[in-house]
């Protein structure tokens, strides 16, 4: 039976995101891979293991790491992948590297690729059932900490005020010290969520690290699943985005981030149903104020 699109794409973010947790050598056989899928799956596995300068048993431990059987698998689901790419793409664009002086209409063109790239693999990989515990966790949950820091901070923030909309207790701490106290204060039956795409942000690992450790359920949301902040957490979501000349702006994987939690928001909304809940779209009204509807 042929592999679905959803499966040969989730290939390579696959490989994507377990790259930091790779061997230095099975990295360098990564990128290659990922910068050319089609050109690596053409290469004989000593042609890729020269390319990558080094031997062909770090080739074949490479896919093992990535969950394959050995060198001709992996050669025939990058030459899948390759097949299923729509022609009409620029290869310039989908490479997502803007180079410096890059006319207007290019960087546009990339910019929105790789925007909607990383929205649309990230809900290919997202696991409803991991999903699905976060939302009965928050659901229960007495007390709601998100934790971020740098780029992921606006993300916490954003997530907090949609969780307060819906009633629950919920707090973002953009200082710190603030938030590791809070942290170490939680308990069981309290939610910690920590925010960090790289998933070795030393702050927000510790914050979650002392938030497990006094009893509250801690849930990380990284583009790395073998990254360090999933050590501390119990239940773990991935995004997949694929940042590439400036990371430092956290381009894609902003947009990965709120995909994820909008995702796990608009589920725990529908489990809400019906309680009284204030929006933006439906303000308080006040009350004895008299006025009758203009007839």
């Amino acid at each position: 039976m042929p592999e679905s699109d959803e499966g040969l794409a989730g290939l390579m973010v696959q490989i994507n995101g377990l790259l930091p947790a790779l061997s230095p050598a099975e990295q360098r056989v990564a990128r290659i891979v990922l910068a050319d899928p089609a050109g690596a799956a053409e290469r004989t596995i000593t042609d890729l293991a020269a390319a990558a300068q080094t031997s062909e048993a770090s080739v074949v431990r490479f896919c093992r790491s990535i969950g394959l059987t050995g060198y001709p698998q992996l050669r025939i689901r990058l030459a899948a992948e390759a097949a299923r790419k729509d022609p009409t793409v620029d290869a310039h664009v989908a490479g997502g590297a803007i180079q410096p002086g890059a006319g207007l209409s290019q960087i546009i063109a990339t910019v929105a690729f790789n925007d909607a790239r990383a929205v649309e693999e990230t809900a290919q990989q997202l696991d409803p059932e991991t999903c699905e515990q976060i939302v009965h966790a928050l659901l229960k949950a007495s007390r709601i900490e998100v934790f971020g820091a740098g780029g992921s901070s606006f993300i916490a923030a954003d997530f907090q005020a949609k969780l307060h909309r819906l009633g629950r207790v919920a707090y973002f701490w953009p200082d710190v010290h603030g938030a590791l106290a809070s942290a170490s204060m939680l308990g069981p039956g309290d939610v910690a969520i920590g925010i960090s795409h790289t998933g070795t942000t030393w702050d927000t690992i510790e914050m979650l690290s002392r938030a497990r450790k006094a009893g509250a359920t801690t849930v990380a949301l990284t583009n790395f699943p073998r990254s360090a902040i999933s050590e501390a957490a119990d239940l773990v979501v991935t995004t997949a985005a694929r940042e590439t000349t400036y990371r430092a702006g956290a381009l894609a994987s902003r947009l990965a981030q709120l995909t994820v939690l909008d995702c796990i928001f608009v589920a725990l909304a529908a489990r809400t149903r019906g309680k009284q809940t204030l929006t933006a779209e439906q303000p308080a009204t006040r009350r004895g104020t008299g006025r009758k509807k203009a007839s």
